[in-house]
């Protein structure tokens, strides 16, 4: 089942707020089996020109959906996001079933932001992720690093059983960068 996290900047989270988010984003239960509870993390945030940017980051067991979207209206913004986020799993859940696997929507990434510190060196480590890695192939890969908005994504490769990076080149194409194990 999903819950929801539902926190406002600079803006009061109202009940109709609330529900509102909740009607749109329920119907992604459909896309795939919860066998626990999951925690929908909405942030509604209002800037000074008026502009609304709904934030929402749903973690799975071996993948997150993250989705962000900013217009004149915080109902659209909430509209948008949560169009944005059902085409996200239906392109991931279509590009799975392609390959044969039935296994449904997965997740990687716990994020967790590191302490705030004060600098020590020009090297400050500000964040830290800790990443469990799933055998795909680099395709399934790529497809999470989009779906991510990450400019690169490390998984363990279904065939080789080593770890792997693939990553966006400056020219629109990929790179994929194996280790020797």
């Amino acid at each position: 089942m999903l819950k929801y996290n539902v926190r406002g900047e600079n803006i009061e989270v109202t009940e109709a707020l609330r529900s509102y988010v909740e009607k749109r984003l329920e119907k992604l239960e459909k896309y795939f089996e919860l066998t626990s509870d999951v925690i929908a993390h909405v942030n509604l945030k209002v800037y000074k020109n008026h502009d609304a940017k709904v934030e929402v980051t749903i973690p799975l067991p071996y993948l997150v959906l993250r989705a962000e979207e900013t217009s004149d209206d915080m109902y659209r913004s909430i509209d948008f996001v949560s169009d944005k986020l059902e085409r996200q799993i239906r392109k991931y859940k279509t590009r799975v079933n392609r390959k044969g696997r039935e296994k449904g929507v997965k997740d990687f990434f716990i994020e967790t932001p590191a302490e705030e510190e004060k600098p020590t060196s020009e090297f400050d480590i500000v964040r830290n992720k800790r990443v469990s890695l799933k055998p795909m192939d680099p395709e399934e890969a790529i497809l999470q690093m989009d779906m991510l908005e990450h400019d690169f994504f490390v998984f363990q490769d279904a065939e080789t059983n080593g770890t792997s990076v693939v990553y966006r080149r400056n020219d629109g194409r990929y790179g994929l960068i194996e280790t020797n194990e």
